[in-house]
Parts: C-alpha cells; structure tokens; sequence
C-alpha cells in the first residue's frame, strides 16, 4: 500500500487591500501556495472564495432605431421614406473589480452603444457606472463605481501560465450570477480571427473552462485566486459553448487599464515590420534552412526596425530571448510596449545571427507618450469605430482632415458598402475633422446621408445612403 503525503509549507495571506496606492494598479504577487510532494491540484476553494466577491453583473441599455415603410405613421420620413421606431434594448455581461476604489475591467464588446450601465456587485448591491476609457483593438473597457473599499482581484502573470494549468472562469452566463466552471489552459497566443480584423489585437488564453453569453468580460484565474486574463470569446458554431473558450492575458488588460488611467488613451508602440510565419512549404519556395522564426516581409520606412538596421527577408528568431514562431505572440509582446521602449532582437541573415536593439516609435512617428486625450478621438457609432488621425497619419495620406473607420461591424454603414479602413472626409459636405465631429453628424441624422472620402491606397470613394 501506497500513501501519498501532502505537506504545505508556506502559506502567505495578503491583505487584498494592502498596497502601495501610489502605484497605478497592484503589483504581481505569485506563489502564495507553495507545496512539497505531489499538491492537491483539484481544490478550487481558495480560488472561488478570493474571486467571486470581485466578479460583477453587468446590465446595460440603449435605444435601437428601427425603419418600416407606413407612410401613415406620424414618424414617417418624408426624406428617408421610412417609419422611425426607437426602442429600449438590453444587454447584459460580467466585470472584474480591479481597484479597491471602484475600478472595474469589462470587454469593451459589452458595452458598446450603452446609454446607461449597471453594476450588481456579489453582495446584490448596485450602481451606475462610469465609462472610463475603451480600447476596441483590444476589447478591453474601463468602469468606475463610486464606493470604496471593495474586493478586489490582484493581477497575475499571465506569461507565467503554462499548458495544461487549472484556471478557472468566473461571470454571469444566462444572468446566473456568481457561476464558476474550471478548466485548463490548452494553448497560449491563439488568433482565431474572432474580431475580424487584422488591425486588432489577438493572442488569446485557449482555455477549455466553460463559458457561455454573459462571461464575457468576467474573470479567468489562476489556483491562487489570481487576474490572468478577462473571458471574451467561445468557438462555437451555435452560440453555446463548445469546448473551448479564450481570454485576453492580464498582460494586455494590465496595460491597457494603466494607459486608460494614466493617459486617457492606450498609448501603443510599433516595431515597423510584417512578419509571416514560416510552413516547410514556404522554407522550401524561399530556400531557407528552418522553420523556426518569423520571416520579415516588410519593413516600413522610418521605423524603429529600419533605423536599427533590420532588412526585408531577415528572419526574425527572438525578441528578449523568448524564441518566435507566432505572429499572435509578437503582437502580444508590442502591446506591452510603450513609444521608447527598446527591445532585443535577434535575426538570422544569410545564415548568420545577428542582434539590433530597436527604439520602439509610436503611430505619429515618434517615442513620445501621448497624453491627456480625450476619449471622443476614438467613438463607436452605427455600427464602426472612428479614429481621429493623428498629424502623422494626415500627412502619410495627404490629407487635411480626416477620420478612421477600423472596426466595421454589422450596421447600416457596412451595408452602404463602407469597407474598413476608409477615411470619411466629409459627411454630408461638411468637413470631418475628428471622431467627434462624425458622432455630431450621424448620431441624431434622419433621412440621406452622403459620405466621401478615400481609401488608404488612395482610391476615393462616394457613399449616399438613408438612415
């Protein structure tokens, strides 16, 4: 007969409010469990009981304009030669409290279009909410509460998770508020292509953990009861889950939430290169020796990448000694990064390794930090989001003025024929200037609507439709 021991030999409480409140968000804090021997791996008490007092209900509402054609209609659009309907509709998800003084992460996907947003905490207490800031490239959304002293979640590392780790995924699904289901992590930096848009961020956490509509936003974490990533996304084919589940890693939501708090806006830093993962296929057709690294196909022109030295065709091994062979895991490397930031790279060129230390550059070209703008730079309506281009990006286009659609979902706009990426110029002969200005335009329109502007290969374009 054979018995197992186990013995623990530290364990450390933290008090959950005891941080330094000089610092934008707590520091990492890992290994509060340490065990000898094999360690009950399957308890998830500990975990459940430190996170779901910090895991909230979201509820949020808006008003949805539908079109029919009944011309006795007192609403009827002589214009658009439609009936306007406006309606009250509601949305719901989860939340992870983050700060003991009211900050709350969500997915920025659940509450977008929102007039009003809720919060249910644990103990049924609730409250109207504040929308700090939002970062659609990385469906990430920042709440505030006013109340204090409240539980928390403290972030962990998620570069720390390995493969085959328990986690465990707390939110609402259904509206059952306070539901945990477990699971392991399957794999790390997956791109699923869930967003639609290779302009958006996506190196997700694949875990097998069961989340279904109404986790979105809510917490997956570790056995110490740690943050490592906000659940937000299932494959599925019916709606329901089927397996599998991702999570954006605490890494990138860390960032994140300290631009949004620090800047107002998430302040983001570029490398300069395109890189294609290599197959034997394609080592084959360029006549290069392995398959490990990423192959650098371009490299733009007064980047960081190009001032260091870096050349088209070089393949690209490392970044701070971690090896690279996804472009998913690079992404989430520079989403780490601010403008100035310097990273290691090490390329392989004519079969010879080589290392170029990069100064990363922001989107106006520069290393330096963007700060206090205001969020309107940056506005979801009718279905897109609107970018406010910089002075930099003006000039790369030519243009005097001009805005950014780079999230095109479902919506009337999409239906116009608007394709993403397009800069809207004008609307309705009146010079768009910033996010802002496309807001004033579109939010309470009725009837026709002409939109010009030009594509960033600079083909121009035309677009009249109704509303």
């Amino acid at each position: 007969m054979f018995t197992v021991l186990y013995a623990v030999v530290s364990k450390t409480i933290h008090n959950r409010h005891d941080y330094n409140r000089d610092e934008v968000l707590p520091v990492y804090k890992m290994n509060d469990y340490i065990y000898t021997g094999n360690a009950p791996q399957t308890d998830f008490t500990e975990a459940a009981a430190v996170s779901l007092p910090a895991v909230v209900h979201i509820k949020t509402r808006f008003m949805q304009r539908a079109y029919a054609n009944d011309f006795f209609s007192p609403y009827f659009d002589f214009f658009g030669g439609n009936t306007v309907y406006e309606y009250p509709v509601t949305g719901a998800g989860s939340g992870v409290i983050i700060r003991e003084d009211g900050y709350i992460v969500t997915n920025h996907h659940v509450i977008t279009n929102a007039d009003q947003i809720f919060v249910t905490l644990n103990d049924k207490r609730e409250y109207i909410a504040t929308l700090v800031g939002y970062d659609p490239a990385t469906d990430i959304a920042l709440l505030k509460i006013d109340e204090k002293n409240l539980p928390f979640l403290i972030f962990g590392d998620s570069d720390l998770l390995k493969i085959g780790e328990w986690v465990l995924a707390v939110g609402n699904p259904f509206n059952l508020n306070s539901t945990v289901t477990a699971g392991i992590v399957s794999a790390k930096a997956r791109n699923i292509g869930v967003q639609g848009n290779s302009n958006l961020v996506e190196s997700y956490i694949q875990t097998d953990a069961a989340v279904n509509r109404g986790n979105s936003g809510g917490a997956l974490v570790n056995m110490n009861g740690e943050l490592v990533g906000i659940n937000t996304a299932i494959a599925s084919s019916t709606g329901y889950f089927a397996g599998y589940s991702f999570a954006i890693p605490s890494r990138i939501v860390k960032k994140v939430v300290e631009d949004l708090i620090l800047y107002g806006q998430v302040q983001r830093a570029y490398l300069g290169i395109s890189t294609l993962e290599i197959t034997a296929s394609f080592a084959k057709e360029k006549g290069i020796k392995s398959v490990k690294g990423l192959y650098i196909a371009i490299v733009e022109k007064g980047s960081g990448a190009e001032i260091a030295g870096i050349e088209t065709g070089d393949i690209l091994l490392a970044v701070d000694d971690e090896e690279m062979s996804s472009n998913a895991r690079l992404m989430e490397i520079l989403n780490n990064q601010r403008p100035g930031s310097t990273l290691n790279l090490k390329i392989s060129r004519d079969n010879k390794v080589k290392e170029f230390r990069v100064v990363l550059k922001g989107i106006d070209g520069t290393t330096n930090i963007v700060k206090n703008i205001e969020q309107s730079d940056i506005i979801f309506i009718k279905g897109a989001t609107f970018y406010t281009l910089s002075q930099y990006e003006l000039k790369k286009y030519k243009l005097n003025h001009g805005v950014q659609i780079k999230n095109l979902q479902n919506g009337i706009l999409k239906q116009a024929g608007i394709g993403e990426g397009f800069i809207v110029t004008h609307i309705d002969g009146t010079a768009i200037r910033t996010a802002a200005d496309a807001r004033k335009a579109l939010e309470s329109k009725t009837g026709s609507v002409l939109i010009e502007g030009i594509y960033p290969n600079g083909m121009k374009a035309v677009y009249g439709f109704g509303i």
